[in-house]
């Protein structure tokens, strides 16, 4: 790329000190303007739904007080010598409020007298364990959970109070749909933009109606855990491309939730499209400027961020990530470039480093073997052959005393023959020589859970495929390295061996439920950190070619991932 002259040059800078700043200067100042009318009329919305709710609540906790007051008053005449039809005439007005009726019971919930809704009251008789009906410990009328009823397949609340005098109880039902509706009608009238809805204090949706109804809130719906804790207040929530007001209050007598939801914008926009046409004028200084901008960033920002990310890969071992060109300026090309040469000399290095490693690995995994062979033949071999000799010994002498302790020698020759087996076992799989990969770590698991506080879980997933030795031994190694690593260290209670098959790669996890680590930003830095156990089994995984992933967080466990 040519340099630009010093005319160029200057009238970049001219642009960059004074223009650009001037045009976002002006822009900002335009924009703002808009942006505070906005949030100026979204407080207001707010405020207004805040208000509207705290009222609709407040009428529906009236209205369930006048129909407590109405119970409480038969429940008064139900004391005096009246008979259940004359109070029923008595209070025909009052009973309007109940469209599910009113009925007397009994304390064990069978029906005395009802006013209608036969089928209803013949059920809720039959089913007196499925409602709450208030008691002789009760001195104020209670209310029921919402209650479906079969026949009319509609929502009844019943409100109960006991008079104790006849030992009845009265109780009259009303559906909370017909409730809200007729009350919250004045305040939110048909046509609006606002979604009511009227939740128990379960969750369940008793009353909804409006634009964004649906048949069912989720748990985390704002406002609803608000308003069930006995808070009112308002909320504005981010749903797709626009912001809605949620209103939330209780409904202290019966433990319920109105929450109203609206689009604020629905409400000023049309008060708005004048207003924000005023800025209008200075995009085209505004896009000049991003033009300018737009230009440093592709040519300069963008590819030294695809460097660097490149140059992240090269540090954990990918050296061909950093030949892909980035382009951008002249610079940063050369930049590449350098790094691209300096990529190829340390992957002859470390293709050297390699071949020196796998050929300690492979002569330790033989002296292993020659160690595990030597242990099984000759040093297992003597001691069950000293274990025979203390049990003849044991048939020839009389005294207890003796046999006590020949009995003793005997237990620890057991124990040391089955530490000896065990740590041949981790010398030499032999599980893994004759049944494979995923037996192996089976028993491994299985192992490792019974001589350590730590339970470990494993599990195979697709179909089992036998590899080359190197690449068996190496996941076995890497599996018995990192579950090691969690005995020793991560203070887990509780580790995951999984191994998982598919056609085109095996991979294999552990993970653990510990203290967890900072992890190292690149394998070159296991070392210095002290992480020699993660060294290893990164270059194993290096070895037979496989991907190596660790993410761990403090406090919250460690996993581990090999690709192959």
């Amino acid at each position: 790329m040519k340099r630009l002259l010093p005319g160029w040059r200057g009238l970049t800078q001219l642009f960059a000190v004074t223009v650009l700043p001037l045009t976002l200067l002006l822009l900002f100042i335009a924009f703002g303007g808009v942006n505070m009318h906005q949030q100026d009329m979204r407080t207001l919305v707010g405020e207004r739904d805040e208000r509207a709710v705290q009222s609709a609540a407040a009428a529906l906790q009236s209205e369930l007080h006048h129909r407590v007051a109405t119970i409480t008053s038969m429940a008064v005449l139900a004391s005096e010598d009246i008979s259940f039809k004359d109070i029923f005439a008595t209070t025909n007005d009052l009973a309007k409020d109940f469209n599910g009726g009113i009925a007397f019971l009994n304390t064990d919930g069978h029906l005395i007298e009802k006013t209608d809704n036969d089928r209803f009251w013949g059920w809720v008789s039959q089913n007196p364990n499925l409602i709450k009906l208030a008691s002789s410990s009760d001195l104020e009328p209670v209310f029921s959970d919402p209650i479906l009823d079969p026949s009319s397949d509609q929502l009844f609340v019943i409100i109960s109070a006991y008079s104790d005098s006849r030992d009845v109880i009265v109780a009259g039902a009303f559906s909370p749909e017909a409730l809200a509706s007729e009350t919250l009608t004045p305040t939110y009238p048909a046509g609006s933009h606002v979604t009511i809805y009227l939740l128990d204090d379960s969750r369940r949706l008793l009353f909804v109606s409006g634009t964004l109804e649906q048949e069912s809130l989720e748990a985390d719906h704002p406002g609803v855990k608000e308003a069930l804790s006995g808070k009112s207040g308002v909320l504005y929530v981010k749903k797709e491309a626009t912001e809605h007001v949620v209103a939330y209050s209780p409904i202290e007598a019966t433990g319920w939730a109105l929450i109203t939801e609206e689009e604020w914008e629905m409400v000023i926009s049309p008060s708005l499209q004048l207003t924000q046409m005023a800025p209008l004028v200075m995009v085209p200084a505004f896009i000049l400027a991003l033009i300018a901008i737009w230009f440093g960033a592709k040519q300069i920002v963008q590819p030294l961020q695809k460097l660097e990310s490149k140059a992240a890969a090269l540090a954990w071992g990918d050296f061909e990530a950093i030949k892909e060109s980035v382009g951008g300026i002249s610079e940063v090309q050369h930049l590449q470039m350098e790094l691209t040469e300096m990529s190829r000399k340390v992957q002859a290095a470390q293709e050297g480093l390699h071949d020196y490693i796998g050929a300690i690995t492979s002569a330790q995994e033989e002296e292993r073997t020659r160690l595990a062979r030597e242990l099984h033949d000759d040093t297992i071999q003597a001691v069950i052959a000293l274990k025979q000799r203390v049990q003849l010994a044991q048939k020839s002498i009389k005294e207890q005393n003796g046999k006590q302790s020949l009995k003793e020698l005997e237990t620890l020759a057991e124990q040391t023959i089955e530490n000896l087996r065990r740590l041949t076992r981790a010398l030499r799989p032999i599980y893994l020589e004759d049944l494979g990969l995923v037996t192996a770590l089976e028993m491994l698991a299985r192992e490792i859970s019974q001589g350590n506080p730590l339970i470990v879980e494993f599990q195979k997933t697709g179909n089992e495929r036998r590899l080359s030795r190197e690449a068996e031994l190496s996941l076995y190694r890497i599996a018995q390295e990192a579950l090691n690593n969690v005995v020793k260290h991560s203070r887990a209670t509780r580790a995951d061996l999984s191994i998982r098959y598919s056609d085109s790669e095996i991979t294999m996890m552990i993970s653990d439920n510990g203290n967890g680590f900072t992890t190292p930003a690149s394998p070159t830095e296991f070392a210095p950190n002290g992480h020699f156990g993660l060294l290893g089994i990164h270059e194993r995984a290096d070895l037979i070619g496989a991907r190596l992933e660790i993410e761990s967080t403090l406090g919250r466990g460690t996993s581990l991932e090999v690709r192959l």
